[in-house]
C-alpha cells in the first residue's frame, strides 16, 4: 500500500472517532449523555429518521475519503496519475466535491450541527446576530435614529415570530449616501455569516441586472428562478433591491408572489423570507421635514416616523404610474415598514470621516476631520445644512490626508 492511501484510511477512521464521540455524549462516565440535536426532548427517532441520518452518514463519508485521497497526492504525488486522469475525464478542474457538488457542504454543516453546538438556528450559515447589530448601528450609522429603531424592531419581532405567516419587507427611502446601502450590509453581515457573499443572500441592482425594459419577460422569469432557488436552498434568505425606483413594475409584480400570506401548513410555515428596497424616492419630502425642525428649533431627534410614513406614502402615490410607488407592494400593503433616511449634517460627515481614519488605521486630528468636511457640499444655499451627498464620497476624500 502506497503512502497516499494511508491518509485516507486514516481520515475515514477519524470521522468514525468523531461520529462516536459526538453519539456518546459529553460529560463524565457513568453519567447519562445530556440530549442534544433535533431529538432532544422528543420520543425516540423512528426509522424514517434512522434511515435520513443514515444518508447522511453516507456523504459525510464519502466526503472524508475524496478529501484525504486530494490531500495525499498534494503531499506525496504518488500513485495518483490515474484519479487525476479520471477527474480529467470527468470534465473536473482539479479536486472538486462529486456527486452533488456544494451539497456536500451543507450535508457535512448539517449533520455536525444537528449533534453539535454550533448554531442555534440549525444552519450554520444563519447567525442572526440582532445585539451585534444593534451595537454597530448605535455606534457607526450616525444621524439617523428613526432606521436604527425600526430596522432592530423589525427584524428582531421577525425572527423572534415561531411561524411568521409572510416575509417580512423593508423600504428604505432617503437622499444618497445617507447609510440605506451601508444599514443593508450590516444587516447581511450579521444574519449571515457570510455576509453578502452567503449563498442566503442575493442582491439585485436596477441598472445592472435588469437595464433593458424591451427584455423585462426574460428579466422576470430570471428574477423569479433566482428567488425561488435561494427559498430552497435556505429556510432563511435575504432579498436586496437597489435601485428599487427604477425595478420595471412588471418586475416588481413578479416578487409579489414571494411576500403574500403562506395557506399552507407544510414547508413554507419554516421558511422566512426578508426582503429590503432601496430608493432615492421620498427624498425630498425627508428633508424638508427635517429643515422645517431644524428652522422651528427642534432637535431632528425629535422627527417621529408616523410624521414621516405618512408624507413618504403621499409623496410615492403622487409618482408616476409604471413606477415602484405604484406597484402591488404599496397598493397591497405587502411593505411592513417604510424607513426613511434623514439628510446628514456636518457633525455628521465628521464622524463619518473619523470612521474612515480608523478602518484605514490611519491617524486623524479634530483639525483634520473639519478638513474633510469642509470639502463637502451642504445644501440648502442659505442655511447650508445637509450634505449633498450625505456620506458617500468622504472615504474618498481622506486620500488628500495620506502622507
Amino acid at each position: 500500500m502506497g503512502p497516499a492511501r494511508l491518509p485516507a484510511r486514516r481520515g475515514l477512521g477519524c470521522c468514525a472517532l468523531l461520529l462516536l464521540l459526538l453519539l456518546g455524549g459529553s460529560g463524565s462516565p457513568g453519567t447519562a449523555p445530556r440530549p442534544r440535536g433535533p431529538w432532544a426532548g422528543q420520543p425516540a427517532p423512528g426509522p424514517q429518521r434512522y434511515e435520513a441520518l443514515r444518508k447522511h452518514l453516507g456523504a459525510v463519508g464519502a466526503l472524508s475519503k475524496q478529501y484525504w485521497q486530494y490531500l495525499a497526492c498534494k503531499v506525496w504525488q504518488e500513485g495518483c496519475e490515474e484519479e487525476e486522469k479520471q477527474r480529467r475525464r470527468e470534465g473536473e478542474a482539479g479536486w472538486g466535491f462529486p456527486l452533488i457538488g456544494r451539497d456536500y457542504l451543507e450535508i457535512l454543516s448539517g449533520w455536525y450541527c444537528s449533534f453539535g453546538q454550533c448554531c442555534e438556528t440549525g444552519d450554520c450559515r444563519i447567525i442572526n446576530n440582532i445585539t451585534g447589530l444593534e451595537a454597530e448601528l448605535s455606534g457607526q450609522l450616525h444621524g439617523q435614529h428613526l432606521a436604527k429603531e425600526v430596522v432592530v424592531r423589525a427584524l428582531r419581532g421577525f425572527l423572534q415570530s415561531p411561524q411568521p405567516h409572510r416575509a417580512l419587507v423593508l423600504s428604505f427611502h432617503g437622499w444618497s449616501g445617507t447609510g440605506k446601502n451601508f444599514v443593508a450590509r450590516m444587516v447581511a453581515s450579521h444574519l449571515y455569516r457570510d455576509g453578502l457573499k452567503s449563498d442566503c443572500v442575493r442582491v439585485f441592482v436596477s441598472l445592472l441586472h435588469f437595464p433593458h425594459h424591451n427584455y423585462v419577460d426574460s428579466y422576470k422569469a430570471q428574477l423569479q428562478r433566482q428567488i425561488s432557488e435561494t427559498l430552497q436552498r435556505c429556510r432563511q434568505a435575504l432579498l436586496i433591491f437597489d435601485e428599487a425606483e427604477k425595478l420595471h413594475s412588471s418586475l416588481l409584480d413578479a416578487i409579489r408572489p414571494f411576500m403574500a400570506q403562506h395557506h399552507s401548513k407544510g414547508q413554507e410555515d419554516q421558511q422566512r423570507a426578508i426582503f429590503i428596497f432601496l430608493s432615492n424616492l421620498g427624498g425630498n419630502t425627508i428633508n424638508e421635514v427635517a429643515l422645517d425642525f431644524w428652522r422651528a428649533g427642534r432637535a431632528r431627534e425629535e422627527i417621529s416616523l408616523e410624521l414621516l410614513e405618512q408624507r413618504l406614502r403621499l409623496e410615492l402615490q403622487e409618482a408616476a404610474e409604471d413606477s415602484y410607488a405604484h406597484s402591488h407592494l404599496l397598493r397591497e400593503n405587502l411593505i411592513d415598514f417604510v424607513v426613511p433616511f434623514l439628510p446628514l449634517e456636518y457633525q455628521h460627515v465628521k464622524l463619518c470621516a473619523r470612521d474612515a481614519f480608523l478602518a484605514r488605521g490611519l491617524p486623524y486630528t479634530e483639525a483634520t476631520l473639519h478638513e474633510v468636511a469642509q470639502m463637502m457640499v451642504f445644501v440648502p444655499k442659505e442655511e447650508k445644512l445637509f450634505s449633498a451627498q450625505g456620506c458617500k464620497s468622504v472615504p474618498q476624500r481622506i486620500n488628500y490626508f495620506l502622507p
